[in-house]
């Protein structure tokens, strides 16, 4: 009986160990990415300036914002992209690690990276944009009005109420963001504490 005790003893010994483990690798696999995507956030926003430089007094002084890094794929008639970034809450500090899941129908081939750079304007934006409950507008112009100032947010398309969005490629500003069939969540796994 003894022996058995014994035996019982060791298991949950190393079941609580290896569960402990586990969670530390977990926790320092989540701190590696969620790295990865600080530092995603910085070179977009980096393109972003290089290549319109009143964006940054925008970023600056709006709401809040949000980057994301995407990799495209068309292949025929169909294609999808996915992504992963980082909203900023400008006001209040917040950082909200993001998703992105895109679907889309068109004639197309290739491959293409991007980063998307959101401009938030409110905080009923922010929330709508943070729960993932937004839904994108199509294609918009290349210039949009803020809608409040008057003024224009060169560069930037309209996404949706209160959100505008800048497209980099790697090749630079692209003149029309195609967001349509866009699913931008918040990722729950990166968000933990």
């Amino acid at each position: 009986m003894k022996k058995i005790l014994t035996l019982v003893m060791t298991t949950l010994l190393l079941c609580m160990l290896t569960a402990t483990s586990f969670a530390a690798t977990s926790q320092e696999k989540i701190n590696k990415e969620r790295a990865e995507i600080d530092n995603l956030s910085v070179q977009a926003l980096h393109r972003l300036y290089a290549k319109v430089p009143s964006a940054e007094n925008v970023i600056n002084s709006c709401y809040a914002y949000a980057t994301l890094s995407n990799t495209g794929m068309k292949l025929g008639l169909f294609g999808s992209a996915h992504g992963r970034g980082l909203a900023v809450n400008n006001q209040t500090g917040e950082k909200v690690y993001m998703r992105m899941q895109e679907m889309g129908i068109g004639l197309g081939l290739g491959v293409k990276e991007y980063d998307l750079i959101f401009v938030i304007g409110t905080e009923k934006a922010w929330k709508a944009f943070i729960a993932g409950d937004i839904k994108f507008a199509s294609a918009a112009d290349a210039s949009a009005s803020d809608g409040e100032a008057g003024g224009a947010i060169d560069g930037a398309s309209i996404a949706a109420n209160g959100v505008w969005v800048y497209q980099m490629t790697k090749k630079g500003l692209a003149l029309e963001a195609s967001i349509n069939g866009t699913k931008i969540y918040a990722d729950k796994k990166l968000n933990q504490y």
